[in-house]
């Protein structure tokens, strides 16, 4: 890819990035200041603990792109304070209402999607783990605003208008499946699972070689939400059997006895070796998205 090319590439996917936070605060606007004391799904954090948390991991974000040395100091005053993230938000933010931590979050987010569409697409962005360029940088933001949004929403019970900007979110998923094995100084299984998911739009999206015996198949909304845990094995429709076993073991993390029960009713329907692994994204440590496939 050329550099006009890269610079579009990384304008699309910022432009994605601006308008999954303005959808969400367009959910957020409509709250009252009862509401952001409202206890969602996700650990007990409230409304507030949320956004705050979105708004600090998009302070990372601008502190990255300040330099890396900027970005360490920041990191270094995080470890120091020996606190969860939802103690330090608070610390940094201050007690301040709802309505105000919603303008500063949205003013912020805007702020670091124009930061990186002026940066260079080949620049390396200092983060937590690996450190990405700015067209990755920009989707991890996204899958995080994604994620943490959809506690917002099942909370009120709102449905959100999912759109084709998700692959954006399938593709970090399906993109991390050698990595994971390398972090762990294994060696990726060969080849990689056959992906093919349907998208909101209709559209069919496919990953890697066509197979029938290790394959992941379903809709790309359901992918997302298994991949960044918004859903837990048994909140989720079965889709190809090789997709069970994804499902049951993301959700593995916070909810281990629906996985044991899970894993007991699929492999009672299912005699095949099940391989698993987990994928591990430059986002959020809490969050370990994992993939599963049928391997005959």
């Amino acid at each position: 890819m050329n550099e006009q090319n890269e610079s579009a590439a990384l304008a699309a996917q910022v432009a994605d990035l601006r308008v999954e936070g303005r959808e969400l605060d367009a959910l957020l606007s409509q709250l009252s200041d009862a509401d952001w004391r409202r206890a969602t799904a996700f650990k007990g954090w409230t409304i507030w603990d949320v956004v705050a948390h979105l708004h600090l991991t998009d302070h990372m974000g601008m502190s990255s792109l300040a330099g890396e040395a900027r970005f360490r100091a920041l990191m270094k005053d995080m470890a120091s304070a020996r606190a969860p993230m939802t103690a330090y938000a608070r610390r940094w933010i201050g007690d301040i209402s709802g309505a105000t931590l919603r303008d500063r979050w949205r003013t912020l987010l805007e702020d670091l999607c124009a930061g990186l569409e002026a940066t260079d697409p080949d620049v390396r962005l200092a983060w937590a783990g690996p450190g990405m360029k700015p067209r990755m940088f920009a989707t991890a933001r996204q899958m995080e605003t994604w994620a943490h949004g959809s506690e917002i929403y099942d909370l009120f019970g709102a449905q959100r208008r999912e759109t084709d900007r998700i692959r954006n979110i399938v593709t970090i998923g399906v993109g991390t499946f050698g990595w994971t094995f390398a972090n762990r100084k294994l060696e990726a299984p060969a080849p990689a699972p056959f992906v093919r998911l349907t998208a909101p739009s209709g559209a069919v999206w496919e990953w890697n070689e066509a197979q029938t015996d290790n394959c992941v198949e379903g809709r790309a909304v359901e992918f997302c939400q298994v991949v960044t845990q918004t859903r837990n094995v048994t909140r989720v429709p079965p889709l190809h059997p090789s997709a069970v076993g994804l499902m049951a073991h993301c959700s593995a993390t916070h909810h281990r006895r629906s996985f044991r029960r899970a894993v007991a009713r699929y492999s009672a329907r299912f005699s095949n070796r099940w391989l698993m692994f987990r994928i591990l994204l430059p986002c959020e440590l809490r969050r370990i998205p994992c993939m599963c496939w049928r391997k005959s």
